[in-house]
């Protein structure tokens, strides 16, 4: 019993202590969170489908927004497909994959010095015929940094 007394007496004492150290608000603790860095993001799509979805159409809306206050040096979007049907369907499909983000993007008003699109259809996949949902995408790389 005294030993748990002598505990918390020793803790009361060091938070307190806190305060001394210079860290007397949360806030000199804290802090926020910022979107401008290196970020990379998957946008997925239906199987065949190079439209937007309603949740990635809400993705791609809020996190331009997010970067609005940044310094943008680089997007580049990488456009994938499975490995089902043909292969040179495939690479336009990625293509137009690619294209359809960076539109939304535009139209979500992310302000970049140019968007770079890449189309790798289905390279990479791991076994022809595997329709793998995760190849379904883009991959949207933002290199961005706090502006000023």
């Amino acid at each position: 019993m005294k030993t748990a007394m002598a505990v918390t007496a020793l803790a009361v004492v060091g938070l307190a202590g806190c305060s001394s150290l210079g860290f007397g608000n949360r806030s000199d603790l804290v802090v926020d969170p910022t979107y401008c860095r290196h970020t990379t993001v998957p946008i997925y799509f239906e199987e065949g489908q190079a439209g937007l979805s309603g949740p990635a159409r809400t993705l791609i809306r809020d996190g331009a927004a997010a970067l609005r206050g940044c310094a943008i040096d680089r997007v580049q979007l990488v456009g994938l497909a499975s490995a089902t049907g043909d292969a040179q369907a495939n690479l336009r499909l990625s293509q137009r994959r690619a294209e359809t983000v960076a539109r939304a993007l535009a139209e979500a008003g992310l302000r970049a010095p140019d968007v770079e699109l890449e189309a790798e259809g289905e390279a990479g996949a791991r076994a022809a015929g595997i329709s793998d949902p995760v190849r379904r995408r883009v991959e949207v790389i933002i290199e961005a940094r706090p502006a000023g």
